[in-house]
């Protein structure tokens, strides 16, 4: 907002400040409607899926990975796959399927399908808690109730769904406690957040990144910068350290899982070798011990193919097989660094931009399309032409769908230039989509699966409401002047500098009335009055340490008293 005169202060609306005792609610009667919708879209999806292909439509690839060790951990109380304790899956959604699973198949979907019902609660909730604007938040709402990702996956076995739950309530704490400052709420953040790790091992460093993150937006903040962090870390690391002493003990393995090492030998150091020698990437990852995806198994080591390239092995443990997969892919890796960062490139492109009709072909007719995948291979241009003539009607379900994630991430980008950059939530959605998105693109390889896109959607969601809230704003806008009228331009003047982060009642009041009347298109701005820009010396940045000198300052007059008594009765 423009300044007025030498010695007034306009505020920033895109601050902290709230309301005095403003809390947000937990639910709106609104939030009926988008919650049906979405209920009403995923059930339809089960009934049709069950009908057409049966039971199967329900099963990926992975299912039986995490069917088999979740049921002996239930039944028999070990973590086992293939005869030996499971370091590739973790035993958060292997457990949730065993029980859940123990009435059928479909019984398992339906709560798959009541979970992603939730997450559409989770990611209102959310918006709210960065934006503090209940459109946005509705907005979010019902565009995540029909986001395709979240829709394909909702009926499907994989761990997914319920791992975007638990992320999801781990996010909105932590944009409570950027808004609130409640350490409470941080330390809730970081418990859902050890649960979705245990769910899917991808957010296993997201704890120190978010604490680096709390450090830096807290560095004003003296009693907080450090504590947050540790809070955050406390709350995380105890319980994540603790299956890694499991898979110390059992196994010599000393990391939380293996799905990392599985990835970067089978995926991407094969991915690299076959760019470096031009031959078929399968017909590498197959030669290097890839059981293919009709095996269900997700530890190849332990099978012939791979034992059969490295004999030597027979006898060694799974610690020392996954260490030496670890170290050859590292190798392979530094060898080549160009390879590998256009490889992690084309992966990135697939993650953001694979359409995902082909999941939804597999729920219908349990027959996939043709991936887009074929760009690392054909290229763009003659990939495009080799669908359009082989497959002319999936070409046109691929472009809708297409059509429908640009438009997405158009009006995401959009409301991330139109938002206020000093907000605290709207980095946190960046920022954690990023790690979600350079970890994936870097670690998995070729032939990434869309639903990996899914831990991104929420924020893609919430910042194209934004943006769609902020194009209707100015849509408005512009037929108020078509029409001679003109929005209301409304100057707040106070006493003070209008600072919103000081205890004074009267600036935070200003501040959450400037800040509603900015969201519904009115001109606003805030004069502050004030003899001079310069801070008194009695702050709030000063406060604390004023208080340690004053208590000094006691604390010594104290003393000197009590040794004068002291020598007083000596005398």
């Amino acid at each position: 907002m423009p300044v007025h005169g030498a010695d007034t202060m306009s505020i920033n609306l895109g601050g902290l400040g709230t309301h005095p005792g403003h809390k947000t609610p937990g639910w709106t009667l609104r939030l009926i409607w988008p919650l049906i919708a979405a209920a009403v879209v995923r059930l339809t999806l089960l009934a049709v899926a069950l009908a057409r292909v049966g039971t199967s439509a329900f099963l990926s690839p992975d299912t039986i990975s995490y069917l088999e060790p979740g049921r002996n951990l239930l039944f028999h109380g070990r973590f086992f796959a293939d005869g030996v304790p499971d370091l590739v899956r973790t035993p958060g959604y292997p457990l949730f399927l065993a029980v859940t699973s123990l009435a059928g198949l479909p019984a398992a979907a339906v709560v798959n399908v009541l979970l992603s019902v939730l997450s559409v609660i989770l990611v209102w909730r959310l918006g709210r808690a960065v934006f503090d604007d209940p459109r946005v938040a509705l907005g979010a709402a019902w565009i995540f109730a029909f986001e395709p990702v979240s829709v394909a996956y909702s009926v499907t076995l994989v761990s997914e769904t319920l791992f975007l739950v638990l992320f999801l309530l781990s996010l909105e704490r932590l944009a409570v406690f950027l808004r609130e400052r409640r350490l409470q709420a941080l330390a809730m953040a970081g418990l859902w957040l050890a649960a979705a790790t245990f769910v899917r091992p991808v957010t296993y460093y997201l704890p120190i990144a978010l604490a680096a993150g709390l450090f830096f937006v807290l560095a004003r903040d003296s009693g907080l910068r450090w504590k947050a962090p540790a809070v955050l870390l406390i709350c995380v690391l105890p319980w994540l350290a603790a299956w890694q002493m499991r898979n110390w003990f059992e196994t010599g393995y000393s990391r939380f899982s293996s799905a990392a090492e599985m990835n970067i030998y089978l995926n991407v150091a094969a991915d690299v070798t076959a760019h470096v020698e031009h031959r078929p990437f399968l017909d590498v990852s197959k030669e290097m011990g890839y059981l293919g995806a009709a095996n269900p198994s997700e530890q190849d080591y332990l099978f012939q193919p791979y034992l059969a390239r490295h004999p030597e092995q027979t006898g060694w443990s799974q610690g020392q097989r996954l260490a030496f997969m670890h170290s050859e892919a590292a190798r392979m890796i530094q060898a080549h660094p160009v390879v590998y960062a256009h490889a992690s490139l084309m992966s990135l492109f697939e993650l953001l931009f694979t359409p995902g009709a082909g999941n939804f072909d597999r729920l219908m007719t349990q027959q996939s399309s043709m991936r887009i995948s074929g760009l690392r291979n054909e290229g763009a241009l003659r990939w495009g032409i080799v669908i359009i003539k082989t497959q002319p009607w999936d070409a046109v379900e691929k472009a809708l769908f297409e059509v429908v994630v640009l438009g997405l991430y158009l009006l995401a980008a959009r409301g991330i230039f139109r938002c206020e950059v000093h907000r605290p939530g709207l980095w946190l959605l960046l920022g954690t989509s990023l790690y979600f998105l350079i970890l994936t693109a870097a670690v998995t390889g070729p032939g990434l699966d869309v639903r990996l896109r899914l831990p991104i959607m929420p924020a893609v969601c919430i910042l194209a409401a934004e943006g769609f809230q902020r194009r209707t704003a100015g849509a408005m806008e512009i037929c108020r002047h078509r029409r001679g009228g003109a929005l209301m331009r409304i100057v707040h003047i106070l006493k003070g500098k209008a600072n919103p982060d000081t205890p004074n009642g009267v600036n935070r009041v200003v501040h959450w009335m400037a800040a509603s009347e900015l969201r519904l298109g009115h001109e606003v701005e805030v004069w502050g009055l004030a003899e001079s820009m310069t801070p008194p010396p009695h702050s709030r940045e000063n406060r604390s340490e004023l208080a340690k000198n004053w208590l000094c300052k006691l604390l010594a007059e104290k003393c000197r008293r009590k040794t004068r008594i002291a020598r007083q009765g000596v005398a």
